[in-house]
């Protein structure tokens, strides 16, 4: 009996297109008993014809023209790698509608235009899969829809920024200050040339907005999440955070509460028993709460050719064992609910807040004032000389009881205009209860 084959097109042969090439090679011997045929890539969509030979057994599947791909109808699956919106939303959704399965790691995109691209694969009833869009190489999209749906999520978060994670761990264990992390990463190759998305924490709130959305079961888009990056942190913030049994991670939360969705991205203090605490270098890791599983981590690679590969190679067998049992389409879009999403004032956290004020009797009590004038508790605060050449000021660091954002910053505004607080140095959040 004639083996059957699925033919696939591959857009893009960068780094992941590459470790995409790779794994599917290293799986053809036992492609045929995994998911019951062979798949096979075709057609490669790249923009260097001469510089992508060299990656590849065969150039003659080489191509420069998305209308050949487009066009061809012995091409079952798209595999979109290239990134960006545009023309990546063109090709999905020319493929989509073509009767082609597609499978993208396109944060990007899925974070802006998920609902247009799920809503023309069910038109189409073919398959649109994004695992790699979130965690890398850590399955978390797949598990929340299919393992976990029998929970009604309360939270998803986590680090699923590499780059910003291996930055604060070298801030943490080797005291370096941001800018000389910063550039260790570069020349490591953890950060990229321009590592704006990453270190403004714009990468990791396209990723928010999928996992809220696929958590919650109602659409949030990246334009929804608040977002701070981690370029003023400092290592004596990371110091403080080290006194009072913490670490500093930027973490991406998403929580589901009776008045609506919370979604932003910041730094944020973490306790040290918290498994977070622990990610350290490039590893990513997301953690989520159920009712009914309570609470499970998923850990690992959340970046690189092969790990994201494996989660892009792992949407392409579902996809194929699909096609064979006849069965397309079975999960789409999950965002059945209309959930309002909260403003980050109306949010609730506890905060780390560091600065210097006049070292005379009587300043405290007149912080203390203010807070209380905009039900601000304090938890705990540290007072120390401060290390400037003014000898007359103090360094006091306050960590609060949880309050509405938009208090803490109102009592905040109030604090920096009086004339005994000279300079207001750091706000951080503080994870937890």
């Amino acid at each position: 009996m004639e083996e059957k084959v699925i033919n696939a097109a591959l857009l893009g042969l960068g780094t992941v297109g590459t470790g995409v090439y790779k794994v599917l090679k290293g799986q053809e011997e036992e492609m045929t008993t995994k998911i019951g045929c062979k798949v096979k890539i075709r057609k490669i969509l790249v923009r260097n014809l001469e510089k992508a030979a060299a990656k590849v057994d065969d150039p003659a599947m080489l191509a420069n023209s998305w209308e050949e791909i487009k066009q061809d109808p012995s091409i079952d699956i798209v595999i979109e790698l290239i990134g960006g919106i545009e023309p990546a939303r063109t090709y999905i959704l020319d493929a989509l509608h073509a009767g082609k399965h597609v499978v993208t790691a396109n944060k990007d995109l899925i974070a802006v235009h998920g609902k247009e691209l799920l809503d023309a694969a069910k038109a189409s009833h073919v398959d649109l899969l994004f695992e790699a869009a979130v965690a890398g190489g850590i399955p978390i999209i797949r598990p929340l829809k299919q393992c976990l749906a029998g929970n009604h999520m309360s939270e998803v978060m986590g680090i699923v920024n590499g780059t910003t994670n291996f930055i604060l761990t070298k801030m943490s264990q080797d005291n370096m200050e941001f800018k000389d992390a910063l550039a260790l990463a570069t020349k490591l190759g953890y950060a990229e040339a321009d590592p704006t998305a990453d270190i403004d924490g714009l990468d990791a709130g396209r990723k928010v907005a999928i996992l809220a959305s696929v958590a919650f079961n109602s659409r949030v888009v990246f334009d929804d999440v608040y977002i701070e990056g981690i370029t003023k942190i400092s290592a004596k913030d990371i110091r403080y955070a080290k006194e009072m049994g913490c670490a500093i991670k930027l973490l991406g939360v998403a929580r589901n509460t009776d008045t609506g969705v919370e979604a932003y991205v910041c730094p944020m203090l973490i306790p040290n028993d918290h498994p977070l605490a622990t990610v350290n270098d490039s590893y990513n890791a997301v953690f989520v709460h159920g009712d009914a599983v309570e609470d499970a981590m998923f850990f690992g690679r959340g970046a690189g050719e092969l790990p994201t590969a494996s989660a892009v190679v792992g949407d392409i067998f579902d996809i194929v064992r699909n096609i064979v049992a006849n069965c397309c389409g079975r999960i789409g879009c999950t965002c059945y609910k209309q959930l309002p999403v909260k403003r980050m004032e109306d949010t609730y956290n506890r905060y780390f807040l560091r600065l210097h004020v006049e070292d005379r009797c009587g300043v405290l009590a007149e912080m203390t004032e203010v807070f209380a004038k905009y039900h601000v508790s304090i938890a705990q605060i540290i007072q120390r000389d401060s290390q400037s050449q003014d000898d007359h000021l103090a360094e006091v660091v306050v960590i609060t009881a949880k309050v509405r954002e938009g208090d803490f910053k109102t009592a905040v505004q109030e604090l920096s205009n009086k004339s005994s607080v000279k300079r207001i140095s750091k706000t951080i959040r503080v994870y937890g209860k």
